[in-house]
């Protein structure tokens, strides 16, 4: 197996981004996406699921969060699906529970290449910092789909938002680390049809 990286350059009216990615590191970051607490969050994400992630975007912050937002997690699943190539000897299938403080997440995913997205959990404040909380869902809502991966991703219980965005972030982080993990019984892909 080669080194399961990926270099991305995303270009819209809206947003420009570039970004590297390192499946097998150690969760070294260097993140700039114009929104402190998104920076926040995928520093978490990377540092959970062991991935070294360079990230940088301009983007149309004037408007409001959302290009900045969606843009990012697009051009994060095409990352996830070039470094991962043909996903022999993944271990495909991860699943997470992230307690913080009073909260608890459960972040459960299927790296089949069959994209879908399931959410249940919500928000009681409009912003976290000045990320709009509808677009926390529709962050990973995007990265499931352009990574095409079956997530499905729950706040159990919890009171403060800032606490469930995390936990979703770590969450996330750790079942995609376990999901593409390489799995050294294995040799050839994790699926009784021969592709994912």
């Amino acid at each position: 197996m080669g080194k399961r990286v990926a270099k991305i350059e995303r270009k819209t009216k809206e947003t420009t981004i570039k970004i590297e990615l390192n499946l097998d590191g150690s969760g070294i970051t260097d993140i700039n996406s114009g929104i402190g607490f998104l920076d926040h969050m995928l520093d978490l994400w990377s540092f959970h699921g062991m991935f070294d992630l360079k990230l940088k975007c301009d983007g149309d912050l004037e408007i409001d969060t959302h290009h900045t937002t969606e843009d990012i997690a697009l051009a994060l699943g095409s990352a996830l699906i070039d470094a991962v190539g043909e996903k022999k000897k993944i271990f495909r299938y991860g699943h997470s529970y992230v307690p913080m403080d009073e909260t608890l997440i459960r972040a459960s995913l299927d790296f089949s290449g069959r994209p879908e997205f399931v959410f249940q959990g919500e928000f009681t404040q409009p912003t976290i910092g000045c990320l709009d909380t509808q677009m926390i869902s529709h962050f990973f809502k995007s990265l499931a789909n352009s990574s095409k991966m079956n997530l499905h991703l729950a706040i159990l219980y919890g009171k403060n938002d800032h606490h469930k965005c995390e936990g979703m972030f770590k969450a996330v982080g750790r079942a995609l680390r376990i999901a593409l993990e390489l799995d050294s019984r294995r040799k050839d892909i994790v699926s009784t049809k021969g592709i994912l």
